[in-house]
Parts: structure tokens; sequence; C-alpha cells
């Protein structure tokens, strides 16, 4: 380690010996200070704390381990090489219990106290990076709880002012939370919310999309595998609920989860512990569970598709997010911060909308929700020239079919807050799979575009496809295999 010009204080009340050891010092490229006594030592300026102290025993006045016991009371603690003129092994033992980094005795060696003090320099450089990372790491937090915070979430609609309520309101508890909503609606960014106002805070947020993987992967992907447990397992690897511990795991498209995965997860629910694929070993499920689906679970367990208990252990408290067609004007609100976040990153200056590009974010039902509002927005700062945003660049039909997704999930009293969302289970599909043919129709059958036309993944119209049994043939023609 490079340490030349450190500073190394020297307290040696002999003269010779203090400057003995202040040549040594500077020999080694470092750079020495001397004081006389414990006294001018404590009121001598010191702008910048030593790097090592060399400090001998017997002092008059303040001796040297009455020093030590001061600076121990400082924020930020020297280490300390003590000398002294006679070995004295109560001396040396209570010097090393008070935190003392070495004892050596006179005459002592060169060699042995530059590589003491090397040492020292060394313990003092990582105590610093320690510090500075920790300092780093405290600001980090502090901007992902600002961020975070559900004074930042955009919107001035009363109902979904009133959600937002619920989710603070839950937020400092342990409860399991069911965050429902169509597509879009910002459910994962609630869910961070929660647990930013969670006592969980400065532990790990992890998020899984229980849709994006099979059933395969996905159980290992949740709970972890041991070398060798299946073909191509070739180390360990821990899952989610281990990445998550002291944290919050967030489980998004819950709805979507395999009767095989749903059993497992329930046990872990009921006895907080599980095991990774092909171990013994019972691990510990230290998380606070967040999930989230855009689908009607009490009509998937009516289905057989989704488990009555499971889903009343998800269930704890309900938090539903309206879709953006009923919050008014914060479509208004929420495209402003698209224009002004997404401008500087293209390198748009001042932009507004015009007033009918504002009339058609009002009139349109925005299926996709603020991700669909997104998409329009940044289509917009693509084809627009000059300062103004018109409805055409919004590249938005007058008249979309719109998307409805499964209303939130009732288990009673406490998730029965939100009327109007008593629609029939078959009714909200036909909507879906409408918008999905007209879009496929628009697109002329290409999948990528009507996915960003519905403001949806690519793989999240992928699977509403095979769920509503539409196929798209060669000829851009699409097909229902099977009515639901």
């Amino acid at each position: 380690m490079n340490s030349t010009g450190a500073s190394v204080y020297v307290v040696d009340d002999d003269t010779s010996a203090r400057e003995g050891v202040a040549g040594l010092i500077r020999s080694a490229g470092l750079t020495p200070k001397t004081f006389a006594s414990a006294e001018e030592f404590l009121a001598a300026p010191r702008p910048k704390i030593p790097s090592c102290l060399v400090l001998d025993v017997s002092l008059p006045g303040l001796d040297g381990l009455d020093l030590q016991q001061e600076l121990a009371k400082s924020a930020d603690p020297v280490p300390i090489i003590f000398l002294t003129g006679h070995g004295d092994i109560p001396m040396t033992v209570r010097a090393l219990k008070a935190g003392a980094a070495n004892f050596l005795t006179k005459p002592f060696d060169d060699e042995e106290l530059l590589g003491a003090i090397q040492q020292c320099l060394k313990i003092a450089s990582l105590e610093r990076r320690a510090q500075t990372l920790e300092r780093s790491l405290k600001t980090a937090r502090t901007h992902l709880h600002g961020r975070y915070d559900f004074t930042q979430i955009l919107g001035q609609a009363a109902v979904f002012r009133d959600a937002l309520a619920r989710a603070a309101q839950v937020a400092p508890t342990e409860s399991t939370v069911l965050v429902t909503g169509e597509s879009g609606t910002g459910k994962e960014l609630v869910a961070r919310a929660i647990h930013y106002a969670s006592p969980r805070a400065d532990g790990p947020f992890v998020a899984v999309n229980c849709a994006a993987l099979p059933d395969t992967l996905l159980e290992s992907e949740l709970f972890g595998h041991e070398r060798g447990a299946f073909t191509g397992a070739d180390r360990q690897k821990p899952g989610r609920f281990e990445l998550a511990a002291g944290g919050t795991l967030f489980l998004d498209e819950i709805g979507d989860l395999s009767p095989a995965v749903q059993v497992k997860l329930l046990r872990v629910l009921q006895e907080r512990e599980f095991q990774r694929i092909g171990g013994t070993a019972t691990l510990k499920a230290d998380v606070r569970l967040i999930t989230a689906t855009n689908r009607d679970l009490s009509a998937e367990m009516t289905a057989g598709r989704f488990r009555s208990d499971l889903f009343y252990r998800l269930n704890v408290f309900n938090v539903h997010l309206p879709p953006l067609r009923e919050r008014g004007d914060d479509v208004l609100l929420l495209a402003d911060h698209f224009i002004r976040t997404l401008g500087v990153q293209m390198g748009k200056g001042d932009l507004t909308l015009s007033r009918d590009a504002c009339d058609l974010l009002r009139r349109h039902p925005w299926p996709g929700n603020i991700r669909e509002l997104q998409n329009a927005i940044e289509r917009s700062l693509i084809t627009s020239e000059g300062t103004l945003i018109a409805a055409a660049h919004l590249a938005l039909a007058s008249s979309p079919v719109p998307v409805a997704a499964a209303p939130p999930a009732q288990a009673g009293p406490s998730t029965a807050d939100h009327t109007g969302q008593g629609k029939a289970s078959g009714s909200i599909e036909e909507l879906e799979r409408a918008a999905i043919l007209d879009a496929l129709q628009r697109t002329h059958g290409h999948k990528t575009l009507a996915a960003e036309l519905l403001g949806v993944t690519r793989f999240q119209l992928h699977t509403r496809l095979k769920r509503y049994g539409i196929e798209v043939a060669p000829d851009w023609k699409a097909s229902i295999r099977n009515a639901i």
C-alpha cells in the first residue's frame, strides 16, 4: 500500500527518543509530527486526523494510557502504537484491551516499528474507505427513499390518492399486500413505495415477474437450487427469497403462477421457511411479501386456476390502483412529466401540448394505462418539430377499443372499497380480446407494433394471445381457436 506522505504523530517526553522515532518515520517517506507531552498533543491544532500515533506510556502529567482513553471518546479514533521502557505485562494487556494496535518495548527494532506503523496506516486507510462507503450507501438510501416516497408519485385524482393513502397505511406493518389493477397502472412503483416506507427500507427490494419465466425456471428463481439438482445446475444458486432476506420480495403477475408453484408458495407463507431445489437444509424466509396482478383472482378461483387458500394468504390487505381513464386530468399531469423527462433525454427543448392533443389525451381510454401514455409521448417527441405537440404526433386512434383489466380481488369487507368494479369477468375478457384483435388488425398482424399500441410488452401480448386462443396467420389474419 502506498502510504507516502501519511502523517504519523509521535508523543514522547524523551527528546532523543522522540527525534529518533521521527527520523525513522521520515526515512520511510512518511510525515512525522512530534509532541513532548499528552497535554501538548491535545492542545495543538490538528487539521488532519493522524493516520497513526506512536505513544510513550510513561509521560509527565497525563500518561499514555490516559491519553488513549481520551482519544477513544472521539468519533474518529486513532490507531495507537505504545512504546514503553520496560516490559509490563499487565500494562500491555490493559493497553491492548483498550484498543491499542501494538505494544513495543524499548529498545525496539526499527523494522518492527516501521512494520507496525505500516499496519496502522493500512488499518486507518481501510477504516476511512469503509466510512466513505457507508456515507455513500447512506446517501444512496436517502435518494431511494426520496425517489420512491409516496409524495413523489404523480396523481391528483381522488380515487388514486385514496389508493395511495391505503398503501401508506399498510406500509409500516409486516402485513402481506396484494396490489391489483390493470397492466401499466404503476403496481410495482407503489410496491416500492410501500417497501421504502417500511421498517425494512434498508433491506433489499427484489422483484420477480412470475409471467416471464416457465415453471421450472420460476421455482429455481424463487427458492434457489443446489449444485446437481438438475441438468445445467453446475453450482449452488440462492433464490429470490434468500436474496430478499431482511427486505421485501415483490411477485408481479401472481395470477400467472402454475398450480405446482402455488402449492410451494403457500407452504412458504404458512411455515415461513423453504428449501432449495435438490437441497435438504431448511432456510428461513425473512421477507415481507407484496404481490400484484391484473387478473380477477376471484374469477380465477372459481375457474379452478388459483388456489383459494393461497389467495386468502396473499390478500391480507388489498390496494387497488384505478386505470388511467378513471383519473381525469391526471393524464395531462403525467403527460407533462414525460414530456419534461423524456425531452431532456432526447435533447428536445421545452415542448407543450396543443389543445387538440390535450382533448385527445382526455378522450383516449388508455388500454395500456401509464405505459401506453409514456410510449405515446415518446413517439410525439420523435415526430414533432418546433415546440408544440399536436394530436397527430401522438399517433393515437380517435376511438380505440378499451382494454379492461381484471377488477381488484375481493376477499371480504376489508377489500371491497372500490365501487363500480363488479363487472362480469366475461365482459372484461371480451373487451380485452376485442382490443387485441383491433390492434393486430391496425398493425397488419405485427405483434411488436400491436404490443406497443396496447401499451404492453411483447411477452405480455404473447401471454394474452395464448390465453384467448388467438393465432396470427402468415397472411396477417387473426383467428380465434377457442371462445372464452
